[in-house]
């Protein structure tokens, strides 16, 4: 295993990467391009975490995350792509689904949420539903992201002895330890149907969670042919103050300065 990054490093590549990011940013909204990145894997295997460092420079107008619930009564009888559909992207628009439509082959399937036609149904259908998105022009990318289970467990106790990350963790996870092989034999029949030529999976190894988040950012940017948009340049006018008198400020109630 490669020695563990430093943070000075991990640091400086990050910014590298991300001021690419912000490049790659203006060719989508100068192209008009339309941009899914779907990230799925175990709990607790990183996603959250590249997630959050391709976002947190981006413009959140062109670039959003979609997060959805459990689907409400409602959303249960829907066909099951249509509240997925909703969060797709226009021109010029980057979404980040942290999990996708991929739940009825992992979750949905392992915890008995879906009967065993809908499941087979979703791997039949998954397919073509991201043959059309692409047909329709949408760049489709596709990321899992695989962890270990020891790596798992150990970030699984930080999560519960950490009062800063316990919110991370949910009953769910608890089962998804517990059915780890049932898991692991959905993810193999998920692969088996839906890592196609038109829309391949990408593995990211993440035991280590910083070369993971350098690794998956790259492949990304990889992955479109952007170019460098050379912005105008900026001049500050000066601050035209004339004709303004300022609410006397203790009319104006201010936060208590704490700190």
């Amino acid at each position: 295993m490669a020695d563990k990054l430093d943070k000075k490093s991990y640091e400086n590549c990050l910014e590298e990467l991300q001021t690419e990011l912000v490049k790659l940013q203006q060719w989508v909204v100068a192209q008009g391009l339309k941009v899914v990145v779907i990230f799925e894997g175990r709990d607790a295997a990183g996603k959250g975490g590249v997630i959050k460092r391709i976002s947190e420079k981006l413009n959140p107008r062109v670039c959003r995350i979609a997060a959805l619930p459990a689907p409400n009564e409602r959303e249960k009888t829907q066909w099951y792509f249509q509240r997925y559909v909703a969060h797709l992207p226009a021109a010029g628009e980057i979404v980040l689904f942290d999990r996708s439509w991929y739940n009825r082959a992992g979750v949905e399937k392992v915890m008995g949420f879906c009967s065993d036609e809908q499941h087979q149904d979703f791997l039949r259908a998954c397919p073509e539903f991201e043959r059309m998105l692409i047909r329709s022009g949408t760049i489709l990318i596709k990321y899992w992201f695989s962890v270990s289970d020891e790596e798992q467990e150990k970030r699984f106790l930080e999560r519960i002895n950490n009062p800063l990350k316990r919110w991370k963790f949910s009953p769910m996870d608890l089962e998804s330890r517990s059915r780890w092989a049932a898991y692991s034999q959905a993810k193999d029949e998920m692969f088996a149907h839906t890592d196609t030529k038109h829309a391949p999976w990408w593995v990211v190894n993440s035991d280590d969670k910083k070369r993971a988040r350098l690794n998956c950012i790259s492949h990304l940017l990889s992955q479109i042919d952007y170019q460098d948009i050379t912005q105008a340049e900026v001049v500050l006018p000066p601050i035209d103050k004339q004709g303004y008198v300022r609410v006397p400020m203790q009319e104006q109630s201010f936060v208590p300065e704490l700190y």
